[in-house]
């Protein structure tokens, strides 16, 4: 059954900073939009206190500061549990999960409760593979491979005609992921065909293929080590649990 005519759930972090396996939660959204006029039935927000210092080139993305945080937030594993239980309850009643360039935010919060001793992603799920994942980034670099021009959710919401309320706030960030999808559906049939699960699986195939071609791209270029994961939705996390 073809996955855009449902509901979606978008999913969003900001963080400390752009490295997965070591940034933590600032704040996060998941947002359910029920059909394609994109418009929220419901939407879950947190911010959380992380632990550490906010860098502070990444308060100056999403505006969040240390002591803001410190002051406001809630305590980071509490956060990454509700995170988590959340998502698991939308995929145990089979609602996709949107996230732009899923294997970062998926990624980030595996980590999270890895580093806080608290149960997976999978674990939550007894033990089945999360998803389904639709990613919207990882979809539109392969559907419409040549076109130029930077692919960040800004630029692809403007190609795509969405309507974004506000970069790199968490729910603002999350809904616009979620129109983009719907978007991407009503332009590529091909997309639109496929039942969430089979999307999924094509993601994984789609997000392989991409990092070794870019991977090869940096060594022909001279980055002769370079090595780009290619697992999609999520990293493999080889952090121990030892807190904050």
């Amino acid at each position: 059954m073809s996955w855009h005519r449902h509901a979606l759930v978008g999913f969003d972090l900001e963080t400390t900073g752009t490295e997965p396996l070591e940034a933590r939660i600032v704040t996060a959204a998941v947002i359910r939009v029920d059909g394609r006029d994109g418009e929220p039935v419901s939407r879950h927000t947190w911010l959380a206190d992380p632990g550490i210092r906010i860098p502070a080139q990444a308060s100056a993305i999403h505006g969040i500061s240390s002591e803001r945080a410190a002051a406001e937030g809630r305590p980071v594993r509490e956060v990454a549990d509700e995170i988590a239980d959340t998502l698991t309850g939308y995929w145990r009643h089979g609602v996709p999960v949107v996230a732009y360039n899923a294997a970062f935010d998926l990624t980030l919060l595996t980590a999270e409760l890895h580093r806080h001793g608290l149960p997976s992603l999978s674990d939550r799920l007894d033990g089945a593979g999360i998803g389904p994942v639709i990613d919207p980034y990882t979809i539109d670099r392969s559907v419409d491979r040549y076109r130029k021009g930077k692919r960040n959710l800004e630029a692809v919401c403007v190609e795509y005609g969405v309507v974004h309320e506000g970069a790199h706030d968490a729910a603002a960030d999350a809904l616009a992921a979620v129109r983009v999808a719907y978007a991407i559906a009503a332009r590529h049939g091909s997309v639109a065909a496929l039942s969430a699960q089979e999307l999924h699986e094509r993601q994984i195939v789609w997000y392989e293929e991409w990092a070794a071609d870019f991977q090869q791209f940096l060594r022909r270029k001279g980055t002769a080590d370079a090595v780009i994961d290619g697992r999609w939705p999520v990293r493999e996390v080889k952090t121990s649990p030892s807190g904050v």
